[in-house]
């Protein structure tokens, strides 16, 4: 598993809320839903993005616009238009003054707008939870990032008004590829992290993969360098300039994300969590997560998701 791959592994993947937008202007919407990350698919007519400080950001047919939260964001028909519409925490949706808008919007089975036919149709997929092994994938993310889409808009949009066994997962996983390809198609174009770039690295690239794939496993860097055929001073040397740490700080840190992330899951055990990210015993896992990140295992789960530490 790779970092931009861990972005949609565990909650972040889960159950994620989804709708179709159907509207006729004017209409303007505040997101104030303080989620990590929401992704916005135009499939007909035009839309504006909208953050304080920022330039108006156009969206055609087949674009989708990936917001880092919490911050709030304006999505409209035009820059103009004030917002007469509010998404609050939990996907609460009211008018300015506070009264709700549930029912007088819903058309149908996750579709909601103003009108049934309405010139501008949106798909919205929001991920509602941080999780930590995302967070440095999300630190790397500006605030808006706009795309093309590709082929599978069309995709989510052909599934996501229906009402099926298990349609949650499909959904789910097409918005998984819409977020994937979009993130994809920016990091190539743009100044992507040391992290990123160090994936493509004949030598370096192999080691991440080996210990994103393995983290149980007992590495040192002799060991990591003879799977990837170099001397231990060479990778040392070459990881720390690619990646911007040296491969056992990073084995930790790693490690350590995967285990935030799995202590969120309700039935895991310090212990289970603690084999499963390569740590010997509850006490070893408990050791090392207090003295990087200040808080014991116990001390993080009782925190709320997406708390900083």
């Amino acid at each position: 598993m790779d970092q931009l791959a861990a972005l949609l592994d565990g909650p972040r993947a889960r159950g994620a809320f989804l709708l179709r937008c159907v509207l006729d202007p004017p209409w303007s919407i505040l997101v104030q839903d303080e989620a990590p990350l929401s992704v916005t698919a135009l499939v007909r007519g035009e839309a504006w993005v909208l953050l304080d400080g920022a330039e108006p950001v156009r969206l055609g047919p087949g674009e989708v616009a990936v917001n880092r939260g919490p911050e709030p964001y304006v999505v409209a028909d035009r820059p103009g238009t004030a917002p007469q519409i509010v998404i609050h925490p939990g996907q609460r949706c009211t008018t300015l003054d506070g009264s709700t808008l549930h029912q007088a919007m819903d058309l149908g089975v996750r579709t909601w707008g103003n009108a049934a036919d309405g010139g501008t149709v949106m798909l919205t997929g929001t991920y509602t939870m941080e999780g930590e092994v995302s967070r440095r994938l999300l630190e790397a993310l500006p605030p808006l990032v706009v795309r093309p889409g590709g082929p599978v808009i069309g995709l989510l949009g052909a599934e996501i008004d229906k009402d099926e066994p298990g349609q949650e997962a499909v959904l789910d996983r097409l918005l998984d590829l819409l977020l994937i390809a979009v993130l994809r198609a920016h990091f190539a174009a743009h100044e992507a992290p040391a992290w990123y770039r160090a994936m493509g690295d004949p030598v370096v690239g192999k080691a991440l993969r080996m210990l994103h794939h393995n983290p149980a496993h007992p590495w040192t860097v002799a060991a990591l360098a003879a799977e990837v055929g170099v001397s231990r001073a060479a990778l040392a040397r070459r990881f720390s300039e690619l990646v911007g740490e040296p491969p056992m700080a990073f084995l930790t840190g790693w490690r350590l994300a995967l285990a935030a992330d799995l202590l969120r899951e309700p039935d895991a055990t310090i212990g289970a969590v603690a084999r499963k990210v390569g740590y010997g015993s509850p006490f070893a896992l408990s050791a090392a997560f207090k003295r990087v990140r200040g808080v014991s295992p116990q001390e993080y789960r009782r925190q709320p998701a997406g708390a900083v530490e």
